[in-house]
């Protein structure tokens, strides 16, 4: 066998346009085949593809509930191959009537709450199409009124768009994130969208201020307050802005003369995961002390609706509380507005004119194409139906060519084109009426097709009245394709009906309110102290508290720091870091009460660092610190340096392989003093550790060898004689031998 021999091709190129074009392609499948909605129905390409699957599965409204994995596992298996979650989560989502203005899915099982819970396993749940769904979405998809293109591997054919007869992308909103951009575009009510169509279709020149008397703006199924009516203008031109929500707050009067405020809408963008968040906010204000009207919280919600009741004191301000709640917590919040979806094969961002044209264009294109196929139909039975009635008339020549032909393919040439050779005919006149026969191919095999009991009176009275009926039906057609008056009618007429039989009233209010308004109540200054346990267990507790159980205190305290409850407390780390938190968000209260771990609060990590050193921030500010390093890097720092609003900062600089030992006040010291691990001591004077910025790394205090560290860093004063236990053995440190710092030390001989 010959040997070919194939020479090989390399193309050179430059990588980073290997890259660019990759990404680029990447990028755009990500934005048109995943991400973004289509403007003409409004789905996803995963939505669109469970709707249509769940279609030719016929898993109707009227028909029983199939097993979600049933449909997730169809779907996947013939048009979308990225994996089940994806098509189980967009399933969930379009049954969900607390996130889509209008499900498009009935799910029967647990779908998940607006609290966050989750959906059952796609095992366990079972799901069908709503009404609306087959009725606007999937009805007319027999009558060629959308292309289909091949699925990923080519053995099915899938829609490129469903036919939808409501302009989706408003009524349900969308939300996405592509490569590079994303889309966020909230749900309206269903009757005011229809209205704002038909308002277009009367007028094309209408305004999108004349639109929004009739569409005022969001409508979401949450309920809820839009406090911006005067900024929507804006954001329905444009496309793009942020909606401002609030939820629903209603006061009710209890027992004793009290009063609760009951939270009986939220803010959509509260929905999932957002309700304990507020309620967590609520706890949060309630031990902080930014208030005290606040006597108990309850999360009374259940399927019937929301209900949050917050059980206020005694003569509690109710609107400063409210405010407040508005300010400090997500019952007030922002919708962010980008109406980008593909539109024509290419992202753009639409504004409400825009969606509404391009709806309507797609809705001529579809119909335009429904009643061409639907014309081509009623010809082709008009052209049968006038050969069967013509046939009626001349019967019995036909049933003489029958009996006289040897086949069908001779009776047939007869009826079409009037040939009689080879046929046995009674007489001539019936040879030369046969001969004038010009039936169609259509109406010959019609004739041929037909039944005997088609000859009875009545039968060929209905064939006449059904011809009048096909005949009305292509005047009709004819009309509708011809005049644009005509199609707009049909429109109109559809949308009506959708209107009428799935319209609802509005849950959303769209106001203009002034913005909230929160008087923060001034702390009351007091002295407080801060107890703090070795585990990082901590309280505050006022003075006289402290005073009644002192010895107490002390004994199981590791840190005990008397402050003002409106200063800040800094904890020093070993890993250079000094991170603030204010005392006032500690817990504050009876001696014996629940101390809180230190971790809860601010950045402050104790499975990341350790602390050195806690203090006040007053304290702190009032004096220098003493920084060492266990590689023997020494400094001093105004304490004004750590003067900060920031929760976290770098209080000095290490270099690798460093971390922090000890952080000292200098108070009035005269002399530092220093031990290694391997008991190398030494005594120098304070004046040798030149003060620097926090950002220095500091000098070296002692000569260390390559195995050792520094352990223990004393400051010492002329005052106060410091004794320390090593190697069990008593040591005087202000006795120890006056050094030098960056010398090598001592090591005593114990």
């Amino acid at each position: 066998m010959e040997k070919k021999h194939f020479e090989e091709q390399i193309i050179r190129t430059e990588y980073s346009e290997i890259m660019q074009k990759s990404y680029i392609d990447y990028a755009m499948s990500v934005i048109i085949a995943r991400a973004l909605p289509d403007v003409r129905d409004g789905l996803k390409p995963v939505q669109r593809r469970t709707l249509y699957d769940m279609y030719e599965l016929g898993i109707r409204y009227d028909k029983p509930y199939r097993k979600s994995a049933r449909i997730v596992g169809d779907t996947m298996g013939k048009y979308h191959p990225h994996g089940d979650s994806s098509i189980y989560d967009a399933l969930v989502v379009m049954s969900q009537d607390f996130k889509k203005g209008e499900p498009l899915v009935d799910g029967h099982g647990n779908f998940g709450s607006i609290e966050g819970d989750g959906a059952a396993a796609m095992r366990y749940t079972e799901a069908r199409l709503q009404k609306l769904t087959q009725e606007a979405f999937l009805t007319d998809l027999d009558k060629n009124v959308v292309d289909f293109q091949p699925n990923f591997d080519e053995t099915e054919k899938e829609p490129e768009v469903l036919p939808a007869k409501i302009p989706n992308l408003l009524i349900n909103g969308a939300e996405g994130i592509a490569v590079g951009m994303a889309t966020s575009i909230p749900p309206h009510n269903t009757g005011e969208v229809i209205d704002a169509v038909l308002a277009y279709i009367k007028n094309n020149d209408i305004s999108t201020e004349e639109l929004l008397t009739i569409l005022p703006g969001p409508d979401f199924p949450t309920g809820g307050i839009v406090t911006n009516k005067s900024e929507l203008l804006s954001i329905y031109e444009t496309g793009q802005g942020k909606i401002k929500l609030r939820g629903k707050v209603d006061v009710e009067k209890i027992k004793g003369g009290r009063e609760q405020l009951v939270i009986t809408e939220i803010p959509y963008t509260m929905i999932g995961a957002g309700i304990g968040k507020f309620l967590n906010d609520v706890y949060a204000l309630v031990e902080s002390r930014k208030t005290t009207d606040i006597v108990d919280i309850s999360n009374q919600s259940s399927k019937e609706g929301i209900r949050i009741v917050l059980e206020l004191r005694r003569g509690a301000d109710v609107e400063n509380l409210k405010n407040m709640l508005y300010k400090k917590t997500r019952l007030e919040d922002t919708f962010g507005v980008n109406m980008l979806a593909v539109s024509n094969g290419r992202p753009e961002t639409l504004g409400l004119k825009s969606i509404i044209e391009s709806f309507l264009d797609f809705q001529y294109d579809i119909n335009t194409r429904k009643y061409r196929h639907l014309l081509v139909k009623e010809r082709e039975k008009r052209e049968i139906q006038e050969g069967l009635i013509k046939a009626c008339d001349v019967i019995d020549l036909i049933i003489e060519i029958l009996r006289g032909s040897k086949n069908i393919k001779q009776a047939k040439a007869c009826l079409v084109e009037g040939i009689t050779e080879g046929i046995k005919f009674k007489t001539k006149t019936s040879e030369k009426a046969a001969s004038k026969l010009h039936f169609t191919e259509k109406q010959a095999t019609a004739i041929l097709e037909m039944r005997l009991y088609k000859l009875i009176g009545l039968e060929i009275d209905a064939l006449q009245k059904e011809h009048s009926e096909t005949l009305k039906n292509i005047a009709k057609y004819e009309d509708i394709l011809d005049n644009h008056s005509s199609m707009s009618k049909v429109i109109v007429g559809e949308l009506k009906n959708l209107k009428k039989n799935y319209e609802h009233p509005r849950k959303t209010q769209i106001v203009n309110a002034a913005e909230a308004v929160f008087e923060e109540k001034k702390m009351e200054e007091i002295e407080i102290v801060l107890l703090m346990d070795r585990f990082g267990y901590c309280r505050t507790v006022d003075v006289p508290t402290f005073e009644r159980n002192r010895d107490a205190a002390i004994s199981e305290s590791k840190y005990v720091i008397q402050c003002m409850n409106t200063d800040k407390l800094c904890i020093f780390t070993d890993s250079g870091r000094m991170h603030l938190i204010k005392i006032a968000d500690l817990p504050f209260g009876k001696f014996r009460d629940k101390a809180i771990p230190i971790d809860n609060f601010g950045n402050y990590n104790s499975s990341e660092e350790s602390m050195i050193y806690v203090a006040s921030l007053s304290d702190v500010i009032n004096t220098h610190l003493v920084f060492a390093t266990s590689q023997a890097m020494f400094k001093q720092v105004d304490g004004s340096e750590f003067n900060v609003s920031k929760r976290t900062i770098a209080a000095t600089k290490l270099g690798p392989e460093d971390k922090v030992t000890a952080v000292l006040p200098l108070g009035e010291a005269t002399h530092i003093a220093l031990r290694t691990r391997r008991g190398i001591f030494l005594r120098f004077d304070i004046s040798e550790v030149p003060e620097k910025k926090k950002a220095a790394i500091g000098v070296r205090g002692i000569r260390l060898t390559a195995d050792d560290t520094v352990e223990e860093v004393y400051l010492l004063d002329k005052n106060n004689e410091i004794i320390i236990t090593y190697n069990d053995k008593e040591i005087a440190l202000n006795k120890l031998k006056l050094g030098h710092r960056d010398t090598k030390g001592t090591k005593l001989r114990i």
